[in-house]
């Protein structure tokens, strides 16, 4: 089973967003389980859950774990494809974000659409480099800051600006035969902090944001 997982079928898309299968892809996700063993836990007929595991199946979302007899019954046990999912923007594919359409540095909806480029590029290559069996080389940084004001906040977005862009223009090779070009995403915003109750804390506006 696969960590996480990028969903780009619009079909599939609309399959995994239903209430009833997405907890079954949950429980499925937690251990292989049988049409039988699932109608208890999800309060359905076994018939009907079935329906719904095929469903699944059919979309790549779920597959066979093995199969085991009970009685006179042979039942197949299902389990997930992965721990969990993310929807592609292609699966929206006529209204995903662009963020070419603007560039604003200081918008949150930009960030937001390069966030969305970001899950569409790599799933996309996350699924060709599966599909020839090859290894894709990625790299990711994460972490968090606590600034003292909004003053140390816009310096440390200067000096990192300053910082990547030098590092960009020392190993920027254009004009290298056998190169490939890579993309560089760097993203800063307020951490959101999840409250006893499930709530979100929604973070204050400082100035300059959008």
């Amino acid at each position: 089973m696969l960590d996480v997982t990028v969903i780009e079928d619009p079909e599939a898309a609309a399959v995994s967003l239903d209430p009833t299968r997405a907890r079954l892809l949950a429980e499925l996700a937690a251990g292989p389980a049988s049409a039988a063993m699932l109608a208890g836990t999800v309060g359905l007929p076994r018939q009907k859950v079935n329906y719904h595991l095929k469903t699944l199946e059919r979309h790549g979302l779920v597959e066979l774990a093995g199969e085991r007899r009970k009685g006179n019954v042979t039942e197949r046990l299902m389990r997930a494809t992965a721990a969990s999912y993310v929807i592609s923007p292609l699966a929206l594919a006529s209204v995903q974000p662009d963020p070419d359409r603007f560039r604003d540095q200081l918008s949150a909806r930009w960030l937001l659409a390069l966030g969305a480029r970001l899950v569409r590029d790599v799933g996309s290559l996350i699924t060709g480099a599966a599909r020839a069996r090859k290894r894709l080389a990625t790299y990711a940084l994460d972490g968090e800051v606590r600034f003292a004001s909004a003053a140390d906040r816009a310096a440390f977005v200067e000096e990192l600006t300053a910082g990547v862009t030098a590092l960009v223009r020392k190993y920027d090779a254009p004009d290298a035969e056998g190169g490939r070009d890579h993309r560089i995403v760097v993203a800063l915003h307020p951490t959101l902090k999840e409250q006893a109750t499930s709530a979100v804390e929604a973070p204050a506006v400082e100035p300059g944001a959008r």
